[in-house]
């Protein structure tokens, strides 16, 4: 059984979504059709595809990024991961995650702001695993210190012309947007 109310919250917070063009339009019908045909789409039980929550943190002046080296896939990404069996949103499962990965208190903006999918050979016991994933936007406190959880290698701040992996380029780039206001 899905957590309560996050699969309805989910199609409801996809739909009210500004996407960014027909790529993201696709991706976001692709996950509202998934909701709709899987009641548990949004717990990582959910084979071979699922929900996830992640939030890319901002500076306070929207010039840098709070990313966590993944201790799995030793890549740079942005806060997230699966949600839980207590979470009752998607933004609220974002805002958790970005907690607990990051140990600062953020008010994540509860309208999605990109959303991608892909594969995730070490979810899971088969390997077979595929991430759909929904980014939301939050913009740290101005001085707020970080920390590293048991989940990272690292967490850092980087520079939003300066990213270390180039797929983060297109959610970041939309995240500074919504902030700045454009």
């Amino acid at each position: 059984m899905p957590p309560d109310g996050a699969g309805a919250d989910a199609r409801e917070a996809l739909r009210r979504m500004p996407v960014a063009g027909d790529a993201q339009r696709a991706l976001r019908d692709r996950f509202v059709a998934h909701l709709d045909a899987h009641p548990d789409g949004v717990l990582r039980t959910c084979r071979p595809d699922h929900l996830t929550a992640s939030t890319v943190v901002l500076s306070a002046d929207a010039s840098r990024v709070l990313l966590t080296l993944h201790a799995k896939a030793g890549r740079w990404f942005q806060l997230g991961g699966h949600l839980e069996p207590g979470d009752r949103t998607l933004a609220g499962a974002a805002r958790r995650e970005a907690v607990e990965e990051s140990g600062l208190e953020v008010v994540v903006d509860p309208v999605p702001v990109h959303l991608d999918e892909h594969a995730v050979p070490f979810c899971g016991p088969d390997g077979d695993a595929h991430h759909l994933d929904v980014r939301f936007v939050a913009v740290a406190p101005d001085g707020a210190r970080h920390a590293v959880s048991e989940e990272s290698l690292d967490v850092r701040w980087w520079p939003v012309a300066g990213l270390p992996n180039p797929d983060l380029a297109d959610p970041v780039a939309l995240a500074v947007a919504r902030v700045r206001g454009r």
